[in-house]
């Protein structure tokens, strides 16, 4: 019995996505080009299959019905980041933010741009 399919995005769909969410509506072709101008050479049978799939799962739809199809997003970068943020910080954290930014704090030392963004952030919290 085949298995249903899966709702959380492979690595390379969120490659595929992150063409989407940077260029609008595209055509596989295009998508494929963008990803070889970053230097992420795949064939296009490969992104065709991608693309396919995001469509099947929800996170992109069809823009137009002759060849060649585009596609544009249909969930936000905000949307798909929030959800695999919160999913990430409920399975290897058991749900504590506080865990999250002690692990992100000590893997590097935050930079001139990031102390202020943070700074503004918790001041924006607590007026």
């Amino acid at each position: 019995m085949a298995r249903p399919p899966a709702k959380e995005l492979t690595q390379r769909e969120l490659e595929i996505m992150h063409v989407y969410w940077a260029h609008g509506e595209l055509a596989v072709a295009e998508v494929r080009d963008r990803l070889a101008d970053a230097g992420r050479e795949l064939a296009y049978t490969t992104v065709a299959t991608l693309v396919r799939i995001l469509a099947e799962k929800g996170f992109l739809e069809q823009t137009n019905t002759e060849r060649p199809f585009r596609h544009r997003p249909v969930r936000s970068f905000e949307d798909v980041s929030g959800n695999l943020l919160g999913d990430m910080v409920h399975r290897v954290f058991r749900g504590s933010r506080e865990q999250v930014l002690l692990r992100l704090l000590e893997e590097r030392k935050l930079t001139a741009q990031e102390r202020a963004l943070l700074e503004n952030l918790l001041r924006e919290e607590n007026p």
